[in-house]
């Protein structure tokens, strides 16, 4: 059974994962790591800079975005994975299909991470369980195209921590051992800007589900809106780094296990001047 990855900065802060998105149309990437060569360079990069993990998608999950054709997601991801493993990467799959996440094992991928938690592919936690493997499961509601839609909630807390017990349920019922599950909030999916930042203050409420937290916050839309301009314009994505770097060092405090970013290197920064601030105090 594979252990989970623990931090290279210092084992008391956060694992940091690097995304690699192979895909034309993801929201702040797309189209940069298309080419197997400019993608394992790019994987290489994140390496150097600090990512403890190197999370490989080939299927987008912006807002809005159309699913791809199972054979084209293959294509896209395999071969990236095989480079970054054979240089001694720790690979994660990012997929919500189930026969994308047996090949990504099988060429040595040691993470699924399915952003919708099982719902997507009622194969995905009899596959997972078969593969025993750590588990990114994520609080989801619906697909990319229909998700803005399924924004509303009572008490976001409540209501995305009972979502993610079910499903956790669901995973263990189905095999998966549940010291191999890491839960993922899903800002940005299905929440709207004030339900984003309800859930990263609440971080103490999700812990009580006892299983590591990922948090995937990087460029996402609520931080282009909170930097918007005088015109209400929101920042564009290329923008955002200072922001995620800056709340990548405050969950710190939170007691979150991971961060799934796309600036590697302002992150693995904003948490060491975090950890020496801390180390100060102590």
């Amino acid at each position: 059974m594979l252990e989970l990855p623990t931090s290279g900065i210092d084992p008391r802060l956060p694992v940091v994962w690097g995304v690699l998105n192979v895909t034309p149309d993801s929201f702040s990437d797309g189209g940069l790591f298309e080419s197997v060569a400019a993608a394992a360079e790019q994987g290489r990069l994140l390496t150097k800079q600090g990512a403890d993990v190197i999370d490989i998608g080939g299927e987008s999950t912006r807002p809005g975005a159309d699913r791809v054709p199972i054979d084209v997601e293959l294509a896209r991801v395999l071969p990236v994975i095989e480079e970054l493993v054979a240089d001694g990467a720790t690979v994660s799959i990012d997929t919500m299909r189930a026969e994308v996440a047996r090949a990504a094992v099988e060429r040595g991928a040691s993470i699924i991470n399915d952003v919708s938690g099982g719902r997507a592919d009622p194969n995905m936690h009899a596959t997972v369980a078969e593969l025993d493997v750590p588990y990114v499961l994520m609080h989801w509601r619906s697909h990319s195209t229909s998700m803005d839609q399924f924004a509303y909630y009572n008490d976001v807390v409540l209501e995305v921590c009972d979502e993610l017990k079910e499903q956790i349920a669901l995973a263990t019922t189905a095999g998966i051992a549940r010291e191999r599950i890491i839960v993922d909030p899903g800002i940005g999916f299905a929440k709207d800007l004030d339900h984003n930042w309800t859930l990263l203050r609440s971080m103490d409420r999700i812990r009580d589900l006892g299983l590591p937290i990922l948090v995937g916050a990087s460029r996402k839309r609520f931080l282009g809106a909170l930097l918007a301009d005088d015109t209400e314009t929101p920042r564009d994505s290329g923008g955002r780094d200072v922001a995620t770097a800056v709340l990548s060092a405050l969950l710190v405090d939170a007691g979150v296990w991971g961060l799934r970013v796309h600036d590697v290197q302002g992150t693995v920064d904003a948490l060491k001047v975090a950890h020496m601030l801390g180390e100060a105090d102590g």
